[in-house]
């Protein structure tokens, strides 16, 4: 007999495994002697009141235990005289559709414009204490994708999109936390990643499959309507006649490509705002109603959303503990993100606060792009033609004053003094100006001059949208072509692109 009960601890209790056991033998009526299995299905925090709560479900058996999770990579079959598929990106929705691919039989052939993860990191250092940019290999590009270098968080509210819990406990074959299985918002860690996307590149080809880095495709080949191939920058050709476009937000190239060949893009909306940074001890007091966070207690996180005239100001991708990252993808931009380690123990806390907008103009498909690069190019201008980042104190914001000084700030290029009504174009100031005074009101102690606003957060979401068929998935003019996940404006992060890579997975067997 199993049973399910939910529970409500403080931090202290729910962190042990006894007394979690106790309190849920208790609310099922069970004698404690008689629960031979336990274990917990879901953990939330519950900070709406003066003492911070615990929320757990725990499902428990009285005939059995429950087996812990797999912590393997899962037994793949051989697929080297398989049909090739290439797949263009090896972030998440290409490395979940290559392990998609095996499943099905089929070979995929990973190109990847960037390098591995470790050779990769060299790239990164060279941003942060250089300010050179590789527009091949940054926090953007290479093995892993964005969410590799820039934080690893596994929250979305895709699930009517794929097998969310799937996902999961892939990442977790391979070697994350089974944390993240319970967690309701996980959160691998950018320390941790390398190691899960190196185990899953290692088992894709194991299995037949390749991963070729330092490889950008430059064209495509067409005959008839239909996809051939691919042409790269090492001026060699691979063939195959099913191409998945896995690219991710950021490659420009591959948009300007499919534009310059007549083939069918769209702009869309997206959101453009700054990173702001808080101390983490300013954002657990407001959170934990307390001085001093309780040890039992995560670093606190915060999640809002606003209305200004008529468009959404809101936080995007929180880093409790967290760093912010210079993420241009081309010399004379900056771009800011944020990422947290595993443990999320740095000193402060920052998250993207971005407003809605809809830059589009007439029918040009690149105009959203234009006006987003053209905001990442003043920004870098502000910043001293650098990858130092015009920063403004946030109450000197939205009292439109200049900021004499800034705050140490985690940002590792380093911040230089800037009116951000300079940088940010104005319908984006004013309404950024009016959500950060009404989280000041919801949030008493959020709007302070300790935080400090960084500009740009700019890759929220992709600029442009590449059509594809609802049923078949392949873009309506080219058979065999399939837009895939962020790139594509079909996902918006880690888990979403990967469900979305094995979702054109699935169109591809069937084709």
């Amino acid at each position: 007999m199993s049973r399910t009960v939910d529970l409500a601890l403080p931090p202290a209790d729910a962190a042990d495994p006894v007394l979690v056991r106790e309190a849920a033998a208790e609310a099922a009526a069970l004698p404690l002697e008689a629960v031979r299995g336990c274990r917990t299905v879901k953990r939330s925090i519950d900070a709406r009141s003066k003492h911070p709560l615990m929320r757990l479900r725990v499902e428990l058996s009285t005939e059995v235990d429950f087996p812990e999770p797999r912590q393997t990579p899962p037994d793949l079959p051989d697929v080297r005289q398989g049909k090739p598929v290439i797949i263009v990106g090896c972030g998440p929705a290409g490395l979940f559709a290559a392990l998609a691919c095996i499943r099905h039989g089929l070979r995929p052939i990973i190109l990847e414009r960037g390098k591995d993860v470790r050779a990769r990191r060299r790239d990164l250092a060279a941003i942060n204490r250089e300010h050179t940019v590789d527009p091949d290999s940054n926090y953007c590009f290479g093995e892993g994708g964005a969410g590799t270098y820039s934080d690893g968080k596994l929250y979305t509210r895709s699930h009517k999109r794929g097998d969310v819990e799937g996902i999961l406990e892939t990442f977790v074959a391979f070697g994350a936390s089974p944390d993240i299985l319970i967690d309701a918002h996980p959160h691998i860690g950018t320390n941790k990643l390398p190691r899960i996307i190196t185990a899953m590149r290692e088992a894709i080809i194991a299995a037949g499959g390749e991963v070729r880095f330092g490889t950008r495709v430059t064209d495509l080949i067409i005959t008839d309507g239909a996809i051939q191939g691919v042409r790269t920058a090492q001026g060699g050709e691979v063939l195959a006649d099913r191409v998945i476009l896995a690219t991710g937000h950021s490659a420009r190239d591959i948009f300007e490509l499919l534009h310059g060949k007549g083939i069918l893009i769209e702009a869309k909306p997206f959101a453009l705002g700054v990173r702001i940074e808080h101390p983490q001890a300013v954002i657990d007091r407001i959170r934990y109603h307390s001085a001093v966070r309780h040890p039992a207690l995560p670093p606190a996180s915060y999640s809002v959303v606003q209305q200004v005239d008529g468009c959404g100001v809101y936080s995007f991708c929180m880093c409790p503990g967290g760093i912010i990252a210079p993420c241009a993808t081309a010399p004379g931009e900056v771009v800011t993100n944020g990422w947290s380690p595993s443990k999320r123990n740095n000193p402060f806390a920052n998250s993207g606060i971005v407003v809605a907008v809809d830059p589009r103009t007439g029918n040009d498909p690149l105009s959203a792009l234009r006006w987003q690069q053209q905001v990442e190019q003043t920004a870098w201008r502000a910043g001293g033609q650098r990858q130092t980042a015009p920063a403004q104190r946030m109450e000197d914001f939205i009292r439109r004053k200049a900021s004499n000084d800034l705050p140490a700030c985690s940002y590792p290029p380093g911040i230089v003094p800037a009116l951000l009504d300079e940088v940010l174009p104005p319908e984006v100031a004013t309404r950024l100006r009016g959500g950060l005074k009404a989280f000041g009101d919801k949030m008493r102690g959020y709007r302070t001059n300790e935080a400090v606003l960084v500009a740009v957060e700019s890759r929220t979401s992709s600029p442009v949208r590449i059509p594809r068929d609802p049923e078949t998935l392949q873009h309506p003019q080219v058979k065999g072509l399939y837009p895939c996940a962020e790139g594509a404006g079909y996902a918006g992060g880690i888990v979403s692109a990967a469900m979305d890579g094995e979702r054109v997975v699935r169109a591809v067997a069937l084709a």
